[in-house]
């Protein structure tokens, strides 16, 4: 998407630029090659050079001064912005009205494009570290909840055997603590529980479809959702007269529905929902049953569902500005060449139809858009042939490029042999008609990348959701794997102790004590905490998030064996480095590597998107590292060549500690 993106930006400026090389200005490219440049590099010798250029074009080539827009847009990009109003104060002594508002239009056209595409930009880069961060904060989350609950009970239970008495109700209400919280983080997501349903109906030799609609994490209504769907399933099996299921999930006006249908019979009671009906209605939603329109027994339940935010709406918002700049700027110029108010009213009635149906894809609205885009121009003549770029853009956005092209060639055709029997200057002809293409460009470019941007919003909205319900699906899998059988250990030993005589219970209670701390210590893995990091593990993780992003990975690993210490502050560091390179470059390609030598553990991380900026070592992230490893006797490494940024750890091998 990115890569589009900048194609798209590329594609309307050369648009914008071809118009005054067309017209016979040879600068007009370098005009447009030092706009790609300073978009990508926003420094000042380029906008020095691209005002000489303009400037030059104006003053030599006698170009029409709507080409210093390049320059004011430039200027709009930096924090001196308010020397945009200097250039376009020169424009108004050097041209008339016409192309000084052209000049203005193209001034706000680069500002959108180019802050769009550093949005878009921002969104990409940030879309998998904002991932880590959810998981972190939720890692937080849990942590908080079973130290509140279950460590305070393992505390207790500890004082208890060491006191030689068996807390047997904390041992109880401990276990049943950590399945009730295993049960509610597997609850946050129903597809589990969806993947479950349909192994037991095919088990059974019914046929089932399951459709997944619904958006993740559920919160509070998905255990209750996967309550119903367990009830109904289950009677449908032990029934057993259905031969096909179907099963679908749905979000929706912040309601998801959840629905379960089947060719079967229909039960008699719906004794098997118990008191489901009246939990779903304290819940706010409503429980269903009976028969559809095609005969199939249905359930239906619907509750309310987590409200997530909307992604940001900058980037529309923005477009929406600009294209409304445009509009208004190209009706002035119509109004200007017409000499006159009475082509005002239809000029309104285009802007409001474009603003509201803003990508085209209404078919009346664009019947009606071509109509009073074409039906005037015998009556307006000129005036009216800079309104036909108000209908290239909508054909560009609302149908496919194959039926597209062939339509906007069509309408510049129009342009160009009106131009040509209402007498025009045969320079003044391809104006219009490179314009009408240029001007639908500008409209295409403007809403593709805000389109781009609420993709990638989505995107990365849906990466954090999903991560954080991986990470609650990890920390029930832990609780019921891990955590769960020592409770239910330590439950045994405590019931035990107290039927034993002092004597026996007491090497029971020694068990309880030993249980309690690998509890403990099961806790803190629920809770995602690491106290060691394999930097093996790190290495393949780090290879996994990357080729996520799209990044071309090389590892090559020759460390060879490394103490606990040493493995773990080069993990830390591994961790430290490809957060970076998601955050802070435009890598395509990343190399890590690890050797030793003469006595030292070298670990490298190489990536080809370093930006031109001063390199950071006074950085919380960099601060952090170099402590680290100063504490080994290490160092930490930063090094820049050309497009290639290189971090490097080394540590002496006199600081390990064997593992």
């Amino acid at each position: 998407m990115q890569t589009w993106a900048k194609w798209t930006v590329l594609l309307v400026l050369a648009g914008l630029a071809g118009v005054y090389a067309i017209a016979g200005s040879p600068l007009a490219l370098a005009v447009l090659g030092l706009q790609v440049l300073f978009i990508r590099r926003r420094s000042w010798w380029l906008i020095a050079l691209q005002a000489a250029a303009a400037y030059g074009s104006v003053f030599v080539f006698d170009t029409s001064v709507g080409i210093l827009g390049f320059v004011a847009g430039s200027l709009l990009l930096t924090r001196s912005w308010p020397l945009a109003l200097v250039v376009t104060g020169s424009a108004l002594l050097l041209g008339p009205a016409d192309p000084v508002i052209s000049m203005v239009l193209i001034a706000l056209i680069v500002y959108g494009l180019a802050t769009m595409l550093d949005r878009i930009q921002e969104v990409t880069a940030a879309r998998l570290s904002l991932a880590m961060t959810a998981a972190a904060e939720e890692q937080l989350r849990i942590a908080a909840e079973l130290n509140k609950s279950l460590g305070a009970a393992l505390d207790t239970i500890a004082a208890s055997a060491r006191k030689g008495t068996p807390d047997v109700e904390s041992a109880r209400h401990s276990l049943s603590e950590a399945r009730a919280a295993a049960v509610g983080y597997r609850a946050m997501s129903l597809a589990p529980e969806l993947t479950t349903a349909k192994g037991m109906l095919i088990a059974a030799g019914i046929a089932t479809d399951v459709r997944i609609r619904h958006t993740e994490p559920l919160g509070p209504a998905g255990a209750l959702l996967a309550t119903v769907l367990r009830e109904a399933v289950t009677e449908i099996v032990r029934r057993r007269a259905a031969s096909r299921c179907v099963i679908e999930s749905a979000t929706e006006d912040g309601t998801v529905r959840l629905s379960i249908a089947h060719d079967g019979t229909p039960s008699a009671t719906d004794e098997f929902l118990a008191d489901l009906p009246a939990q779903v209605a304290a819940a706010g939603g409503t429980l269903t049953t009976g028969v559809d329109d095609n005969a199939q027994v249905l359930v239906e339940v619907a509750l309310p569902g987590t409200t997530l935010p909307d992604p940001p709406a900058l980037s529309s918002k923005l477009s929406t500005a600009v294209l409304a700049a445009v509009l208004v700027g190209f009706s002035a110029k119509a109004l200007l060449l017409a000499g006159s108010w009475w082509p005002l009213p239809l000029l309104v009635v285009i802007i409001v139809i474009h603003l509201r149906s803003i990508e085209g894809r209404h078919p009346i609205a664009l019947i009606v858009m071509g109509v009073l885009t074409l039906a005037p121009i015998p009556v307006f003549e000129q005036a009216w042939l800079v309104t036909t770029g108000f209908l290239t853009g909508p054909l560009l956005l609302a149908l496919r490029l194959r039926a597209a092209v062939p339509l906007v060639a069509a309408v510049m055709a129009v342009v160009g042999v009106t131009g040509l029997v209402i007498g025009l200057p045969y320079p003044l002809v391809v104006n219009y008609t490179v314009s009408t293409l240029v001007t639908g460009l500008v409209i295409y470019g403007l809403f593709t990348l805000a389109r781009l941007d609420r993709e990638l919003s989505a995107a990365r909205d849906g990466l954090a959701r999903s991560v954080v319900v991986e990470e609650r699906l990890r920390a029930a899998r832990d609780l019921h794997d891990l955590l769960g059988h020592t409770l239910a250990a330590i439950l045994l030993k405590s019931e035990l102790a107290r039927r034993l005589e002092p004597e026996r219970a007491r090497a029971e209670l020694d068990d309880v004590l030993a249980m309690t701390e690998q509890a403990m210590s099961d806790l803190r893995t629920v809770s995602g905490e690491r106290g060691r990091l394999s930097l093996a593990g790190e290495a393949d993780s780090a290879r996994s998030v990357l080729a996520a992003a799209g990044i071309e990975v090389t590892l090559e690993l020759g460390h060879g064996m490394l103490g606990t210490e040493v493995e773990t502050t080069l993990g830390a560091v591994l961790r430290e480095a490809v957060t970076n390179v998601l955050r802070h470059s435009s890598a395509r390609h990343c190399a890590i590597s690890t050797n030793a030598h003469d006595g030292e553990v070298r670990m490298a991380v190489r990536n080809d998107g370093a930006q031109a900026k001063p390199i950071r070592r006074g950085s919380a992230g960099m601060g952090n590292l170099t402590t680290r490893l100063a504490e080994l006797d290490g160092r930490l490494d930063l090094a820049r060549d050309g497009e290639w940024f290189e971090l490097a750890a080394t540590v002496p091998t006199r600081s390990w500690v064997p593992a």
